[in-house]
């Protein structure tokens, strides 16, 4: 590439990180890595009143948490700062006074009562997308001086040029046009001194020398405000990339009010979900590598990497995907990490106390790893495990159904003889008892394991049935065992 590869994720701290622009960081991670250039985050925190506590802190913890480590933002100087817009209102104003004494703006006393005046009867006149109709562009510099004389608040317009095509190669969509006549003289400066996004982004851009912008294709009506600036300025804009949309599973456009899809970082990893997993699951929203394979590193993402292979076509928020993944990742862990991801879930919900003794954090670990297998993020350790934390078994339909079998009081009564006697309570103490009793009843496979399964966890399915008798205790399995005997399951 001729110019080196500076892009931007610009989010503002009126919330935290959402998945849609925890994507948008992603490809533009994945893009600067890939070509060895750099990334910046820029805090776009102009809308003041919107601005939430902690959010701009918030929004960087979680991008490292997900492994983008970027080059420079508030917390990473480059040389490029200030990085929050509101310490960079200075160079706005500059760049605007430039625009108006260049005659490319001006001054607009209109009232938001007039404006809204405007509107109703432009839409009462059949016209779908009402626009300002620029009436202070055409006021004398002594009509001017009066009203700023008197007082009266301004706001600052773009002239818009007149019968202008704008024209974008887009990295995922192609060539898109734009005719100037569909935009209005749109307002570079507010009221109160804030630029407006469409101005102050350009202003960023150019000055932190970004030479691509991977943003939502909601930014793509954006497009011909911004380029109008960057011709007045005879800037080169940066090549754009707008991203398509992310969907629910039911192909809806995805909304922060869409409660069947859990919608913000923080909450994955809160969860239990793993940064990697994550990463991975993201990098295949609206990207796909070559071949089948789904699986990847950070470094395998970033080394294949490539624009052409971006969809055009909205990206699926498939949430059971991302459990198998997040399971995939989950199988390979190293036991400490995955002890540390799930055995905070356990204290939470109360089943072991915030102060164990080294004897209950062995048998915790033990337990999280009877269920690496099947967990798919770190909570799911609470129902999973729950049978070892009920004084007594409840059974489920498909286990009375085992238990109500001919063979069942044989199996049992025999496999309690030699809990009763078994010392160590081993897991491998325990295969010899059940092997025993395979011998002393004949009963052999489903025969034999089920109903002890189903008499000691009130399940047919689960964890490997000696490790998960050795975790319940040899008091409760008894305990389990005799209840079971004397029910009657028929």
């Amino acid at each position: 590439m001729a110019k080196d590869v500076r892009v931007r994720y610009a989010p503002s701290p009126t919330g935290h990180l959402h998945i849609g622009g925890a994507r948008t960081a992603l490809f533009n991670y994945l893009f600067a890595r890939h070509h060895g250039g750099k990334m910046v985050v820029r805090i776009e925190d102009t809308d003041i009143e919107r601005n939430v506590e902690g959010g701009e802190e918030s929004q960087l913890e979680n991008l490292k948490w997900l492994g983008i480590d970027y080059d420079e933002s508030v917390d990473k100087d480059g040389g490029y700062g200030p990085y929050r817009q509101t310490e960079r209102l200075d160079i706005y104003r500059k760049y605007v006074n430039e625009l108006l004494e260049q005659g490319h703006a001006y001054k607009c006393f209109c009232t938001p009562e007039e404006l809204e005046r405007e509107r109703e009867e432009q839409r009462a006149a059949g016209i779908a997308a009402p626009q300002y109709s620029g009436k202070c562009r055409h006021l004398t510099a002594e009509q001017v001086a009066e009203l700023e004389a008197q007082g009266k608040p301004y706001t600052i317009r773009l002239k818009v040029p007149e019968g202008k095509t704008y024209e974008v190669n887009d990295l995922v969509r192609g060539n898109v046009t734009f005719e100037s006549k569909d935009v209005g003289d749109w307002v570079i400066m507010k009221a109160n001194g804030i630029p407006t996004y469409n101005f102050a982004v350009v202003i960023d851009d150019h000055l932190m020398e970004i030479s691509h912008v991977f943003r939502g294709e909601e930014h793509l009506s954006n497009t011909p405000k911004q380029l109008m600036v960057y011709e007045y300025f005879g800037w080169e804009p940066p090549q754009f990339a707008h991203l398509t949309l992310i969907v629910n599973e039911q192909r809806k456009k995805l909304s922060k009010r869409d409660e069947s899809i859990i919608q913000f970082v923080s909450q994955y990893k809160e969860l239990g979900y793993l940064p990697e997993a994550m990463f991975n699951f993201f990098a295949l929203l609206g990207w796909s590598p070559e071949g089948e394979e789904e699986i990847f590193t950070k470094d395998e993402l970033i080394r294949m990497f490539d624009v052409a292979r971006l969809s055009k076509s909205p990206s699926m928020f498939d949430t059971k995907k991302l459990t198998w993944m997040n399971n995939q990742y989950i199988k390979k862990l190293d036991l400490d990490r995955l002890v540390e991801l799930a055995l905070p879930h356990l204290v939470k919900a109360g089943r072991l106390p915030v102060d164990m003794s080294d004897e209950q954090r062995q048998w915790a670990r033990n337990l999280i790893a009877l269920y690496q297998e099947q967990m798919s993020y770190g909570a799911e350790i609470v129902p999973l495990s729950e049978l070892f934390f009920k004084e007594e078994v409840e059974y489920e339909d498909e286990a009375r159904q085992v238990l109500a079998e001919e063979q069942v009081p044989d199996v049992l009564s025999a496999f309690l003889a030699n809990v009763r006697e078994l010392e160590p309570f081993t897991a491998d103490e325990i295969k010899v008892a059940i092997k025993a009793v395979q011998k002393s009843t004949g009963q052999k496979g489903k025969k034999l394991f089920m109903p002890i399964r189903a008499a000691v966890t009130g399940q047919t399915h689960g964890p490997e049935l000696p490790f998960a008798i050795q975790l319940l205790g040899k008091q409760k399995v008894i305990e389990r065992l005799e209840r079971a005997l004397q029910k009657n399951f028929s």
